[in-house]
């Protein structure tokens, strides 16, 4: 009996234990279901701007554009300054919090920042375009002194333009490598925002960006997207990409020639660019990277096969059956040689390979331009 009657009480302990552990978990579970409930019920804070500073009051600019003389937060103030962005309360735009600064940078999700490590020697032909950009970016960027003592301002950028894989963004990744700077690369179209006064603001926090990256290159690829010769008349969306452009020219006009941060646009079309932008003290140089000649793509070639395992392939007439191709197609048939040879159990690539993969981009190229103009 003493046996059962200890056997029944170790039970009545064991259940006992579950139970007050279950409870643990359940009371867990109740405070985390408050918690998130708590979360639903809050109201959702406005990001702004300070626009100015009036004793301990804050004039904020709301994203609509409306102006407000609001108060602050006991912990914010003699904090803020102008320009810095806050969260202000919904009902009272009381300001409650403000945004860091390292965390305020959306542009980083509309560019590409990257340190390259491309040299002049992996590009083929260009020589005289390379010997330019060295001049307007490379120069004044590494040695600055020798223009203040010669009493002169070099450009603030260049333009470059000609066709499509001429090798535009490889230049411009070349003299960010040789200077050490961070390369800042931004699609124009995609500074075309939706909303009003949204591309404006991504202008300036990419030269604010840059700025603080310096020694900086910001590379705008497709500027014609942005810089396109404006309209008198026109709907709300190009009114907006003007407003854009403005901001942009603004930001252009607001740095020294002599600063860490040089600005290289690119384009296929500067037959369409606003004159303003191309005036002197913007973007007055202008280089144009043309398809390459007969010794540029036999260079190019040489660049492309020098790592591949050949086979009795004749350079010359590679460099004969590419005519009107541009570095980036030439280097497209290397590659699509390469693929040929595998898919043939091979580990070396002959002539015929190379044939095959010029006609393979020749076409595809002729199918591109069909599609375009079809």
């Amino acid at each position: 009996m003493e046996v059962n009657s200890r056997s029944y009480d170790d039970v009545i302990t064991n259940s006992n234990l579950s139970i007050e552990s279950e409870n643990k978990v359940l009371k867990a579970t109740i405070i985390h279901l408050k918690n998130e409930l708590n979360k639903f019920r809050k109201k959702p804070l406005i990001l702004c701007h300070v626009k100015n500073i009036i004793d301990d009051k804050i004039i904020i600019k709301l994203p609509n554009g409306n102006n407000f003389l609001v108060e602050v937060s006991n912990h914010l103030v003699g904090k803020l300054k102008v320009n810095d962005e806050v969260f202000v309360e919904q009902r009272s735009l009381m300001i409650v919090d403000k945004l860091e600064s390292h965390k305020s940078y959306d542009v980083e999700n509309f560019v590409i920042i990257e340190k390259p490590n491309i040299s002049w020697e992996d590009i083929g032909g260009l020589k005289e375009q390379i010997m330019e950009i060295k001049e307007v970016i490379e120069l004044p960027l590494t040695k600055p002194h020798i223009f203040e003592k010669v009493g002169i301002e070099p450009p603030k950028g260049i333009l470059l333009y000609g066709p499509p894989g001429s090798g535009k963004t490889l230049l411009a990744k070349a003299v960010a490598a040789s200077t050490k700077a961070t390369f800042i690369e931004v699609v124009a179209s995609e500074l075309n925002q939706k909303y009003i006064g949204e591309g404006a603001k991504l202008v300036k926090d990419i030269f604010k960006l840059a700025k603080e990256r310096a020694p900086s290159i910001i590379f705008v690829d497709e500027i014609d997207a942005l810089a396109s010769e404006r309209m008198d008349v026109g709907t709300s969306g190009e009114r907006e990409v003007q407003r854009t452009f403005m901001q942009f020219l603004s930001e252009l006009d607001g740095f020294e020639p002599l600063s860490n941060v040089k600005l290289i646009g690119a384009t296929n079309r500067i037959d369409v660019l606003d004159p303003a932008l191309l005036r002197p003290g913007r973007l007055d140089r202008l280089i144009e990277i043309d398809l390459p000649n007969e010794r540029e793509r036999e260079e190019i070639l040489k660049i492309h096969i020098k790592n591949m395992n050949l086979n009795n392939v004749d350079l010359n007439q590679l460099v004969k059956n590419t005519e009107s191709f541009s570095g980036a197609e030439i280097k497209a048939i290397c590659t699509e040689a390469g693929y040929i040879a595998i898919r043939k159990n091979r580990y070396n690539v002959n002539n015929n390979d190379f044939v095959e993969s010029i006609k393979k981009v020749r076409s595809e190229e002729q199918s591109d331009h069909i599609s375009m103009f079809g």
